[in-house]
């Protein structure tokens, strides 16, 4: 898939008001020095300040600056989603609008896609300036995340990272899924997934965005692509198989509560007074329900259009 373009830029952003002449003033000389055609995406998730205006701004002095304003905050997801939909160029780069991403890191970025031939890069901030309540969750989610997934990369979750045009025109992001796109590109068919250490920058402007509840999100998310990408087009294989594991343990224990009744012990009490006759029992119907559960998965699977719905407010782009 080849553009015109060299780079594309995806800044999602939220309440960004102050960073953002500075960012797009340092993506752009760094653009000018390594004689990149490009464009700068910046997505606009919401914001309650005056983020937007600056992002019309832009692009009236800067024919490279494109935005996309949603009517809500959506989340980071679905502002990557809208960008990758609208990203054009042959190397795609995304990157937070806090300035912690450093864009000077565009051009070695660039250079693993081009050049050895990476599907995906994602960055390796290495040395963080992020407090312990935060690195220390972090080190832990990286580690189920690279055991789950069988990808082994230090930073999942860092914003800056690069893409073949081909990678995002693959996927589909949802819920809070942006965390985990290397993954996702892998069960695409994207399997030369590597990393870059990058700079890491304390925050300059503003306060983070992301609060307590990405603990709980994160590996309920990860479970879910882990989910998708193995069982997504085959539900049943996973429900079909606990369910006949549960069936054959349940019918395990009829069996032995009938024989030991009828030739062993024809003396001992009703089979319906007994522990195992119970746990047979539920065994079975847990079965039965996997099996349903499989079945509904698998009508759900082929009558959904699998499509998500984001309200764009307003879009800057040249015809």
């Amino acid at each position: 898939m080849e553009s015109k373009i060299d780079i594309s830029v995806i800044v999602p952003l939220y309440n960004e008001v102050d960073s953002l002449p500075e960012l797009n003033s340092w993506i752009n000389r760094v653009m000018q020095e390594n004689q990149f055609s490009y464009e700068v995406i910046f997505v606009d998730d919401g914001s309650k300040d005056r983020s937007w205006d600056v992002v019309e701004e832009l692009h009236q002095n800067d024919p490279n600056v494109k935005g996309i304003k949603f009517q809500r905050n959506y989340g980071k997801s679905a502002a990557l989603q809208k960008g990758f939909e609208a990203a054009i160029g042959n190397v795609v780069i995304t990157m937070d609008a806090d300035l912690q991403d450093s864009p000077d890191e565009i051009p070695g970025l660039y250079k693993m896609i081009t050049e050895e031939d990476f599907d995906v890069v994602s960055g390796w901030k290495k040395k963080r300036f992020d407090p312990l309540t935060k690195t220390i969750p972090t080190k832990i989610y990286n580690w189920a995340a690279r055991r789950l997934t069988g990808i082994y990369l230090h930073d999942f979750n860092c914003g800056l990272k690069a893409y073949k045009l081909s990678v995002v025109k693959s996927i589909e992001l949802y819920g809070d899924m942006h965390r985990y796109i290397p993954p996702l590109a892998k069960y695409a068919g994207f399997s030369k997934i590597g990393e870059k250490v990058v700079q890491h920058q304390a925050r300059k402007y503003g306060t983070t965005k992301f609060g307590l509840n990405r603990f709980l999100n994160g590996p309920l998310d990860l479970l879910s692509v882990v989910f998708m990408g193995k069982f997504g087009k085959k539900p049943m294989h996973f429900f079909g198989a606990i369910g006949t594991l549960m069936f054959i343990i349940g019918f395990g224990f009829s069996f032995y509560l009938g024989i030991d009744k009828l030739f062993i012990d024809k003396s001992a009490r009703l089979i319906a007074q007994r522990t195992e006759f119970f746990i047979a029992l539920a065994a079975m119907l847990m079965g039965v329900q996997f099996f349903l559960a499989g079945f509904l998965a698998e009508l759900a699977g082929r009558n959904s259009s699998n499509r998500n719905v984001y309200l764009v407010e307003k879009t800057l782009f040249d015809d």
